[in-house]
């Protein structure tokens, strides 16, 4: 059905339909359409647009990425774009009023209303990154001691702009927030009882200063569709729901998944990110990462003598070391969400640093058993010898740098994340090739380089 929608509305714009126009951009779903205007121009996407009610215009306009906002906000006029904030969802309309040139900023506030100006501007001000940055004034509020008839009233004139109504919060005469009630609690209590009665006091929140993550954790933890956030004195000033918290575990782990890589942050995405820009997010790593992998040259260098009188061992080499970057990798990624998402902490490195000795020796006798038969068919017993020993060591090596390199890098303060696949992997190269030789001279009874 999208895909006929879509079909029909790219045949209304070549014949310049305009009735067409307005009854299929009014047929789409918000989302679909603002995935349609995602590939229009922006003269197009702001025609489309204007055949829009206001109400469902901000409601697409908000499906789309923020670059592409700003584009269509700057074409628009001052008017225009005033009355697209007032329909916003307040939390969309801050982070795009953020991104606009001051001078934008302030023509569009003055064509404001007050109330919704001076919440615009709150909004606006908290740090990129925190639970404030994200949240929304469109919520619904009863006061302490009110009856369920008369909180059913008050539900009722304040849920036209709410973003949900089935969490309600109940405030007190501070605007403090001392407790949360269903919708569906307020419909079956007697209309004679006060809130106070079938309210819960234990009320989930976070604080405007924590970091949006914990949001995130928060309403996945608790499973809840929204989020109090509170002040510094109590008050409640915000929400945060689901799909807003879905956003931001979505953001997180595309760019976890991205330091993983060893790429940088691509705001505007891989599909519109610019040569320059995949360039510049990409080359700082492999340039260092290319000169983290001359240290496994120079140990080759060393073991020189060691190779030249046994040649075969170097057909073994690119095996065994990539076989420790490969089990360093799994570890790394194993500890690196697991620290992401909570399910593990520093106090738990002893006890899964061990677990991960016997699983990785598990893993590295049976590669050993694996790759012994190769080494005798190519190298006779002592060549078989030293690689399924060094297939063992490296492989408990390599695994044990994968999962021990998030865990200090948590405890430095830095992001776990950055012990990404190619950095763990290039360092376990590096320890791999040492090992392999060192192991080879011992076997083979030759002089230790020196």
């Amino acid at each position: 059905m999208q895909e006929e929608l879509t079909q029909l509305l790219y045949d209304a714009l070549e014949k310049q339909d305009t009735l067409q126009l307005e009854q299929l951009v009014g047929d789409l779903q918000p989302a679909d359409l603002a995935e349609f205007l995602h590939q229009e121009s922006i003269e197009t996407s702001l025609k489309l647009l204007t055949h829009l009610p206001i109400n469902r215009r901000a409601e697409a306009f908000g499906y789309l990425d923020v670059p592409t906002q700003i584009k269509l906000a700057q074409a628009m006029t001052e008017e225009g774009l005033a009355q697209l904030f007032m329909h916003m969802n307040a939390d969309e309309r801050a982070d795009l009023f953020n991104e606009m040139p001051e001078e934008r900023q302030q023509g569009v506030l003055r064509r404001m209303a007050k109330e919704e100006r001076e919440d615009l501007r709150r909004l606006a001000s908290y740090e990129e990154g925190t639970c404030g940055a994200i949240m929304t004034s469109d919520y619904v509020t009863l006061p302490q001691g009110v009856k369920v008839n008369r909180a059913l009233e008050i539900v009722r004139q304040t849920a036209p702009n709410a973003e949900t109504i089935y969490q309600i919060y109940i405030l007190d005469a501070a605007m403090q927030l001392v407790g949360t009630v269903s919708l569906r609690e307020l419909i079956l209590a007697k209309p004679t009882t006060e809130v106070d009665t079938v309210m819960t006091s234990d009320v989930v929140s976070v604080s405007v200063h924590e970091l949006q993550e914990e949001a995130a954790r928060k309403i996945s933890r608790y499973d809840i569709l929204a989020l109090p956030v509170i002040d510094d004195q109590q008050r409640l000033v915000g929400i945060i729901t689901y799909d807003d918290a879905m956003d931001v575990a979505e953001a997180e782990a595309t760019e976890d998944i991205h330091k993983g890589a060893s790429v940088g942050p691509l705001d505007e995405g891989f599909a519109k990110a610019k040569i320059s820009s995949l360039y510049r997010r990409r080359i700082n790593w492999l340039v260092l990462l290319v000169f983290a992998n001359i240290l496994s040259g120079a140990g080759i260098a060393f073991y020189e003598e060691v190779i030249e009188s046994y040649v075969v061992l170097v057909f073994f080499l690119p095996l065994l070391v990539a076989s420790g970057g490969n089990a360093g990798a799994q570890a790394s990624t194993l500890m690196i969400r697991g620290l992401a998402t909570g399910d593990v902490g520093a106090r738990d490195w002893g006890k899964l640093l061990g677990r991960e000795l016997i699983v990785s020796a598990s893993l590295g006798l049976t590669m050993a058993v694996a790759i012994s038969g190769i080494g005798l068919w190519r190298g006779g017993m002592d060549i078989a010898q030293i690689v399924a020993l060094s297939m063992f060591a490296i492989v408990i090596v390599g695994s044990m740098i994968g999962m021990s390199l998030p865990f200090i890098l948590n405890k430095l303060g830095w992001d776990p994340a950055t012990a990404s696949g190619p950095l763990v992997t290039s360092i376990a190269d590096i320890v791999g090739v040492l090992i392999y030789f060192a192991i080879a001279s011992m076997v083979l009874d030759l002089p230790l380089p020196g």
